[in-house]
């Protein structure tokens, strides 16, 4: 008898080894070796960046497969599978908490509806622990419980909405530590030729490879995409001078703005949460120490600070250009209240709805001469300084001026962009995610 089995890994790194990805890679190649089919990609699932308590990448992973009963013993595959977590965790960094979680079967709706709020709010281990008991999802905690919310969250995101893929490259175990050797010349050729169906590449105002991460976790790069095919057409294109022990094609919600949610009113926002709010701009931009700018909007039900921070480079130039008045859609991640703050929006993009008209006053011009003149002060006139000319009934002149900015979206430089972030070159590319295409040779080995 044929049974599907979907398995959720999370919490298995730390900032200085391991990557969730790499186990999940590893996985790949163990359990077709024993006769698990796939039915999908390994699944990569970003959950909601803002939680103070969330792993380096913020990323669980699922594998789905199905496996015939008569040739292979469930508990087999969980015995791999707990032993390959279990060798290529750091156990010892105290604040990972690698969590497993099996469920066989189809995945319930509750199940998802836990993932989409584990992606776009705060979701705690007691609920999970509910979720997992209710639809028997076996869970193994290796340590802690803090993986528990991952490994659930990866099992019901099966990327049903909008979704991209992500070809990963891993780093052999001696070269793991060093300066990865990318050809950066290789990487910008790859993105000439195969964007706007990969995207993230390169920066090119900073000149900087991103497709290559910098800790010393095992990944050498990772190529994101629209499409399987051109993934690897761009993997073939980009020349490494070390060894590439394994890759894998992942299906993700990275760059699908998944975590994002719309929020009627300003007073509907809570700390944590990723939001897309409308509001008008309600105090003029003004650049803090550390080149951070802050300014306010608000709505009928309230005001709340948003924030361009100094990594995101020239973006601060737009923000900077807002005034008060402006119509505007925010996005982005809020900041828990502080001594100095309260909540703020970190800003992931902006959506100008409607300018606000600027004007300025200018003294007015000498009716003999027509030069400007000058003010004698409040409610004193005005004098010219080229002919001498005085006069109390002129008033300043109102005139209007044209704004720099124009409505539409704003994002920061990809360098500055979240995993989950819809970068530009995204829009008009969402897809469906029943409708994938699942290749023949999407792994090696």
């Amino acid at each position: 008898m044929e049974h599907t089995c979907h398995i959720g890994i999370d919490d298995t790194d730390s900032p200085r080894m391991g990557c969730t990805t790499y186990i999940a890679a590893l996985l790949v190649e163990k359990l077709e070796k024993i006769g698990c089919k796939f039915i999908d990609y390994p699944n990569l699932i970003r959950l909601n960046p803002n939680v103070p308590w969330k792993t380096r990448g913020n990323g669980a992973v699922a594998l789905r497969f199905k496996f015939l009963n008569n040739q292979l013993e469930f508990e087999d595959i969980k015995s791999i599978v707990l032993s390959v977590v279990k060798e290529n965790s750091d156990l010892n960094y105290p604040k990972t908490d690698p969590a497993i979680a099996f469920l066989k079967g189809e995945v319930p709706e509750k199940l998802f509806l836990f993932a989409k709020k584990a992606i776009q709010n705060v979701v705690s281990i007691k609920e999970a622990e509910k979720i997992a008991e209710l639809y028997n999802v076996e869970v193994n905690l290796i340590k802690g419980k803090r993986g528990i919310v991952g490994a659930l969250a990866a099992l019901g995101e099966t990327l049903q909405n909008d979704y991209t893929y992500e070809l990963i490259a891993y780093r052999t175990i001696e070269n793991r530590g060093t300066k990865r050797k990318v050809n950066e010349e290789s990487v910008k050729k790859m993105d000439e030729l195969t964007k706007p169906l990969t995207f993230n590449n390169y920066d090119y105002e900073k000149e900087r490879v991103l497709i290559t991460p910098r800790g010393k976790d095992p990944i050498l790069f990772g190529i994101r995409g629209e499409n399987p095919f051109i993934l690897l057409k761009a993997f073939k294109i980009v020349e490494v001078y070390e060894e590439i022990e394994r890759w894998v094609i992942f299906r993700t919600n990275q760059g699908t703005d998944a975590h994002l949610r719309k929020v009627n009113f300003i007073n509907e926002i809570s700390p944590y949460q990723p939001v897309v709010v409308v509001g008008e701009v309600a105090s003029q931009p003004k650049t803090i120490p550390g080149g951070h700018v802050i300014f306010k909007i608000k709505d009928e039900s309230g005001e709340i600070e948003c924030a361009a921070y100094e990594p995101t480079g020239k973006f601060r130039n737009i923000i900077r250009k807002l005034i008060p008045g402006d119509l505007i859609e925010v996005a982005g991640g809020v900041r828990a209240p502080t001594k100095k703050h309260g909540k703020t929006i970190n800003i992931e993009k902006i959506k100008i709805l409607k300018l606000a008209e600027e004007y300025i006053y200018l003294n007015p011009l000498c009716e003999k001469c027509g030069k400007r003149m000058k003010s004698l002060g409040k409610n004193q006139g005005f004098k010219c300084e080229k002919c001498g000319f005085k006069t109390f009934k002129k008033e300043k002149v109102k005139i209007k001026v044209e704004r720099e900015l124009k409505e539409g979206l704003y994002l920061p430089p990809l360098r500055a962009q979240r995993h989950l972030t819809k970068p530009e070159i995204r829009y008009g590319q969402e897809k469906h995610g029943k409708n994938f295409e699942f290749i023949e040779k999407w792994h090696n080995p």
